[in-house]
């Protein structure tokens, strides 16, 4: 049966995801092309955005477990303009991330902003949040480049149950009526989101539900993944029962 992606699966991952996302920066026109996907955002922002997170994300690991805040990146400096060198700016937050995961190991605790979710509060936790991430954005560049890839199989299956687990579950109160809300992935897996007045859970369903679910929502796991991040429309998707649901849970915004 498959489990959740291990530490060093993860962290191959990552260096992998981010070596395809530094290959479609290569392969782009232009670094000041728009993002399609995130139109507010030219590809100069994009790898901006995830190198200077990641070294963000690199601080917050090394500053230990009673670390309190997101930490500030040890480098401050800005990215270069230049294509190639913007490229080696990348790369070395990537080797920062990854160095400062491998020295801190999956089970030790840290900062994170998702404390009232399922997910931990572990350096294992913030390695698998940033692997969605990073191929999330890596699709964004290919998008940019004009060559869009499915997410790999594994990543894009893993990424559909990180994202219920991070951004579908929360201590605070659903403020609708309470429902059940699954999700099929067509390659054969399946999740159940619970929303009550207690907040909201999920869990993988490893056998076919006893009850029915009030609405679902069945697609590749890769298109799950987009749907999730707004990258392709809701809609792309196939529904049963009440798809109302679905358009609360976008507009929900539970403070976490």
């Amino acid at each position: 049966m498959h489990t959740t992606l291990d530490f060093p699966d993860l962290l191959g991952l990552i260096d992998e995801r981010s070596a395809a996302f530094r290959a479609a920066v290569a392969a782009a026109p232009d670094l000041d092309a728009q993002v399609p996907t995130c139109p507010e955002w030219t590809l100069f922002d994009l790898v901006r955005h995830l190198g200077e997170g990641r070294r963000a994300w690199a601080a917050t690991i090394a500053a230990g477990p009673d670390a309190t805040a997101k930490a500030a990146p040890r480098d401050t400096s800005a990215p270069p303009r230049e294509r190639e060198a913007l490229l080696a700016w990348s790369a070395a937050g990537t080797r920062e991330l990854l160095d400062a995961l491998r020295e801190a190991g999956p089970d030790r605790g840290c900062w994170a902003w998702w404390d009232k979710t399922q997910s931990p509060l572990t350096c294992g936790g913030v390695a698998r949040r940033q692997l969605h991430e990073i191929a999330v954005h890596t699709y964004d560049a290919q998008v940019t480049a004009g060559a869009p890839q499915p997410l790999p199989a594994a990543v894009a299956l893993d990424g559909a149950e990180e994202f219920l687990s991070t951004f579908c579950t929360t201590t605070v109160a659903w403020p609708h009526e309470p429902a059940v809300v699954d999700y099929h992935a067509s390659e054969g897996r399946s999740w159940r989101n619970w929303l009550t007045a207690d907040g909201a859970r999920a869990a993988r369903l490893t056998t076919p539900a006893a009850d029915a679910s009030d609405a679902s929502a069945r697609g590749t796991a890769h298109e799950l993944v987009l749907a999730f991040y707004g990258r392709i429309p809701l809609d792309s998707l196939e529904f049963d029962g009440n798809r109302g649901l679905f358009d609360q849970l976008v507009e929900w915004d539970p403070e976490r």
